[in-house]
């Protein structure tokens, strides 16, 4: 076993969705186990905000963070990626991999911020949710690895080179 890997989904979006098991396939591939938590309860709160439950959200992937056992690495699309990026200040992790990460969110108090790891982004020029600008931006500051495709939010046609860019990111950790 070469470690954890734990895949957070997006809002409106289910353990079950495209990205995240093309990267559960990568993972159990390379002989990394993982993980794909279940967050629609917490995105079901809108009485928070349209967001849902953030914090909910956060408490749930720390708990996960917590049970899992070897090395960790996080992954997640949209708010998956900001979720794992923000728990990646808390615990030891070994690297990131954020999808369409939104550098905030609005009405949330924290901006977008993570742990100085091994951090490969995938992004959309489309994005009509997040900025492209602000990711470039956000990851040429970190200076992270990030890929900009010609597609949008959901990067619906990009599945495949989101999965052969995790499957890299996972090589380079074994």
């Amino acid at each position: 076993m070469n470690g954890h890997v734990i895949i957070s989904h997006g809002l409106e979006s289910s353990p079950e969705a495209t990205k995240a098991t093309a990267l559960a396939q990568v993972a159990e591939a390379l002989g990394w186990t993982h993980e794909r938590p279940d967050y629609r309860r917490w995105d079901q709160d809108v009485s928070r905000s349209r967001l849902g439950d953030v914090h909910g959200r956060l408490a749930h992937l720390r708990e996960l963070v917590g049970r899992a056992r070897g090395p960790l690495v996080l992954a997640g699309s949209s708010m998956g990626a900001f979720v794992s990026a923000r728990v990646s200040l808390e615990v030891p992790v070994l690297a990131l991999f954020l999808m369409a990460p939104p550098t905030e969110l609005v009405g949330f108090e924290f901006p977008l911020d993570a742990a100085r790891v091994t951090t490969r982004i995938v992004h959309g020029w489309d994005d009509e949710l997040i900025p492209a600008s602000d990711v470039a931006r956000w990851a040429g500051a970190r200076r992270d690895h990030t890929v900009f495709v010609n597609d949008s939010h959901r990067l619906a046609d990009h599945v495949g080179l989101c999965a052969e860019e995790f499957s890299r990111l996972l090589k380079t950790l074994a």
